[in-house]
């Protein structure tokens, strides 16, 4: 009798628990639409000729600029790709990834949302990671951001990318990007930490982040298709 009781409580737990995820997922997912709604809102204030392409830095300048709470700022930042400047569905998994350190070379591993495979390779190859501080509700927290050089004197800035969104004149412009000693940043590493063993046996052995990008990485730049091919890669090489 008391062996049946004690199974009770513990299924009664678990239900419960399982119920406070379930209803937690569906509130991020929530939070999630209505920011997605409002990107879409103001498409046409942050891409005035409607290009988004590699236009993630401009996504998060957006999203540092509306004066939100620290866990709207982060939900924001789950909802375009940083490498192709797409729009992400709330509620999509993101690619566990790694990313080396721009101050210690550290390698760095953390959760990206992508619009699409090519775009988690093209991000550990060619972006790094930094830790700054954000204050929001006058609270100080470290944010792992998602870095590339300064692509404003490129002689091969790519024409696929309106040039005017990132750079006055030869210089990166601070009104329309953020910027963490002259680095552009594209975007966010979510729950970022120095990698474990485990995950990046992890990373190493997913289909995508491991087999997929190890052949994309070791192409020819030239010879590199897909996603957004040689227009991210062009800006942050």
């Amino acid at each position: 009798m008391r062996d049946n009781f004690i199974k009770i409580l513990v299924i009664i737990f678990l239900m419960f628990t399982m119920n406070v995820k379930a209803d937690d997922n569906l509130e991020t997912v929530e939070i999630g639409q209505k920011y997605y709604e409002k990107l879409l809102e103001s498409w046409n204030s942050i891409f005035p000729d409607k290009n988004r392409n590699a236009a993630g830095p401009k996504f998060f300048n957006f999203a540092l600029k509306q004066s939100l709470a620290i866990g709207d700022f982060i939900e924001y930042n789950k909802l375009y790709c940083a490498v192709s400047g797409s729009l992400i569905d709330p509620g999509e998994i993101p690619d566990l990834v790694k990313i080396y350190e721009e101050e210690t070379n550290k390698l760095m591993c953390g959760e990206y949302y992508r619009c699409c495979l090519p775009c988690s390779c093209d991000l550990m190859k060619y972006a790094k990671t930094r830790k700054v501080k954000f204050t929001f509700d006058k609270t100080d927290f470290e944010l792992n951001v998602l870095t590339i050089k300064d692509p404003c004197q490129k002689d091969n800035f790519p024409i696929e990318v309106n040039r005017n969104y990132f750079c006055n004149e030869n210089k990166l412009d601070k009104n329309q990007v953020f910027t963490v000693d002259d680095d552009l940043v594209i975007g966010l590493l979510h729950n970022a930490a120095e990698c474990t063993e485990s995950q990046l046996i992890s990373i190493a052995s997913n289909e995508t982040t491991g087999q997929f990008c190890e052949f994309r990485n070791n192409q020819p730049i030239e010879e590199v298709k897909g996603g957004m091919g040689d227009i991210f890669i062009q800006m942050a090489n």
